[in-house]
């Protein structure tokens, strides 16, 4: 498949524009609790945001901060920051105060906008000097009453435009830089290969602060589409939702679709969708088989990406069942190699690093150039588009076909006794019994074997023909030596299964 050309990148904030120069300003853009706003609207929102920031931080590439729950405020920001001229850092709601603190003093934040009960969370010190704090209701208010909107910016597309922090789960967040023409070109990926259009109407059920998330917002406004955000409680949130809103386009990450799929899905919740997207994880061959019963008319597009390129593969929903488990090939924009352990392209079948180059990669970690360099390197010999690219640290292979299909994480492989276990390989055999919803393999740290094969499940299943079925499947040396079963996973900010907590807790565990 050939790539289409990299379009020429525009200025973020200019997404608010198109659906005008398009003809769709009347079309339906944001869907609130309490009103729907227009393209036209939107537009209109967005340059009076702008402006208020402008009055109010007047230091061009100054870092602002939201930090707030789903809403006018959340969603205007990305395209309000940067027309000012100011780079938006977007923290998940769901963080505590002591995140928020290292956040904000890392970035160096001028502004911090949020819900009066979380700023009232914040306690001396964790503020760092001359940031302002407003809550989120006055600056939506103030910015209203205005009666002057800023016109679209005519920043440089490498200018930057947004920090987003990761969640966390490895030491401290780190800030990824992504530049104006980064967040644009993603956009317009995600809304080619989607198909998406001006009558489509997105449900963001996923954290504005996850690129995955945010993307939700940027792809379908590019499109003249419409966006429904969502913070739930429980999946039948979700599914009455869709319903309401005559969703068509539901994207979400494996544990939250594990739970949708067990929830009762009403023929008018489902009539409407068009297509379901994963990634913050792999899509198992259970999952992919219960989410095209429960939805066979949507099409399903599983995909991967890290936050320092955005997203890298997307598989055609037409390979979905043949090959359930590939990544599939690049998105529009992006160039996706194989690197193998002597630094050349790897050939077909044979293992590497996943190695993405082009116009999506970030810039980097914000402040941080230890942790840049170990990531962002210089582009392979092979790459047509050069510069820097990113190294992923993902064992994947392609195959004759060029599908590519993931290993494991380099630093997440299992060494026991010897042996490189792929923690995926144990996790799809006990999910392929059909005894448990949920499975997480990890190494912890053993005198005799290096490390132990631990098994983390959640299920109903019986433990014993667990164990029984998994000495069918696996060899000796991936065999569990301890199956734990769980009534639930925990769960970072971002809703993936936080793989690291179970680590610290096993490791606690078994270290005395």
């Amino acid at each position: 498949m050939t790539n289409p050309p990299t379009p020429a990148p525009l200025p973020l904030d200019h997404l608010a524009e198109r659906a005008g120069l398009m003809g769709y300003d009347a079309a339906p853009a944001l869907v609130l609790r309490d009103r729907t706003y227009s393209h036209k609207e939107l537009r209109q929102r967005v340059g009076q945001l702008a402006m208020w920031l402008r009055d109010n931080v007047a230091q061009r590439g100054a870092r602002v901060a939201s930090w707030a729950a789903k809403g006018e405020l959340t969603c205007l920001m990305p395209l309000a920051a940067a027309r000012a001229g100011l780079v938006h850092v977007p923290i998940n709601p769901l963080l505590k105060r002591a995140q928020v603190a290292h956040i904000l003093a890392d970035c160096g934040a001028s502004l911090l906008i949020g819900t009066p009960s979380r700023l009232g969370t914040l306690e001396a010190g964790d503020v760092p000097q001359g940031c302002a704090l407003i809550e989120e209701t006055a600056a939506v208010a103030e910015a209203g009453a205005l009666g002057r909107a800023l016109g679209p910016s005519g920043v440089v597309p490498s200018a930057l435009a947004a920090i987003l922090y990761t969640s966390g789960s490895t030491g401290k967040p780190k800030g990824v830089m992504l530049s104006h023409g980064n967040m644009w070109l993603g956009a317009v990926s995600v809304a080619q290969y989607l198909g998406l259009a001006r009558d489509d109407v997105t449900l963001g059920v996923l954290p504005l602060s996850f690129d995955y998330g945010q993307n939700q917002l940027l792809s379908t406004w590019y499109a003249g589409g419409c966006v429904v955000p969502l913070d739930f409680l429980f999946p039948r949130d979700v599914v009455k939702a869709c319903a309401r809103h005559g969703v068509t386009t539901l994207a979400a990450v494996p544990p939250l679709w594990v739970q949708l799929t067990e929830a009762d899905w009403p023929a008018e919740a489902r009539s409407s969708l068009r297509r379901l997207t994963n990634s913050g994880g792999a899509l198992t061959v259970e999952l992919v088989r219960s989410l095209r019963a429960l939805f066979p008319e949507a099409a399903l597009y599983p995909m991967y990406g890290l936050t320092e390129a955005f997203r890298s593969t997307f598989l055609d929903p037409a390979l979905v069942d043949t090959h359930p488990t590939s990544m599939g090939r690049a998105i529009p924009f992006a160039e996706v190699l194989v690197i193998n352990d002597a630094g050349k392209l790897a050939a077909d079948n044979e293992e590497g690093e996943l190695v993405h180059c082009g116009p999506l990669v970030a810039q980097g970690y914000w402040q941080d150039a230890e942790r840049t360099a170990e990531r962002f390197k210089p582009a392979p010999a092979a790459s047509t588009y050069g510069g820097m690219a990113v190294w992923s640290g993902d064992r994947v292979r392609r195959d004759a076909e060029g599908l590519l299909y993931f290993a494991g994480r380099r630093d997440a492989m299992i060494k026991s006794a010897g042996n490189r276990i792929s923690p995926q390989d144990i996790e799809e055999a006990a999910l392929a019994t059909g005894l448990v919803a949920e499975a997480v393999a990890l190494g912890i740290a053993d005198e005799r074997l290096g490390q132990s094969v631990h098994l983390v499940v959640r299920g109903q299943g019986d433990p014993d023909a667990l164990a029984k079925a998994l000495q069918r499947e696996l060899p000796t040396f991936m065999q569990p030596h301890h199956i734990h079963w769980r009534a639930a996973m925990p769960l970072n900010p971002n809703g993936k299964i936080d793989r690291t907590a179970l680590a610290q807790e096993l490791e606690q565990r078994f270290a005395t």
